[in-house]
């Protein structure tokens, strides 16, 4: 799996944690291995500009996810002509380490947990999940707790 970090935000991160976490949450979503994921860890006037840009809001947010290929759990992409499938490209996860810090605090727990919760909630955002209608917030955020309970089980 090819899982790129680049920290743009100005804020230390783990990101060998984020990778390996991202690596779980895929791996758990039967994602296939050789798929491309980037996480882009950015300062909160770049979320700003990205979130009012994509969602109209002209505040900065915690993370923003922007899918590329239409990958699903247990899909092994397209394929190509012969029949083997194709990795593919699963798209971008932007996190605000600033943003995350904030929340972190307000929720009582370390700002990295902080981090990791919000990639996992960004690459299921990428797998098509979303949390608008409350039996896809219960599904969305009843997954999101499971991965990240193995998560941790695992470390």
């Amino acid at each position: 799996m090819s899982i790129e970090v680049l920290n743009e935000s100005g804020v230390p991160a783990d990101e060998e944690t984020l990778v390996r976490l991202a690596r779980h949450v895929l791996d758990g979503m039967r994602i296939h291995p050789l798929a491309e994921l980037s996480l882009l860890l950015v300062d909160e006037p770049a979320m700003r500009e990205l979130n009012l840009k994509w969602m109209g809001e002209d505040k900065p947010t915690d993370v923003l996810a922007f899918p590329m290929d239409e990958l699903r759990p247990g899909h092994l992409s397209g394929g190509s002509d012969d029949g083997e499938a194709d990795p593919g490209l699963l798209g971008d996860v932007v996190l605000c380490p600033a943003v995350a810090e904030r929340q972190a605090g307000q929720a009582g727990h370390a700002t990295q947990d902080e981090l990791e919760l919000l990639c996992t909630h960004g690459i299921l955002h990428l797998l098509g999940y979303d949390h608008a209608e409350p039996e896809d917030h219960a599904e969305m955020f009843g997954l999101q707790g499971r991965l990240l309970e193995s998560w941790r089980e695992s470390r």
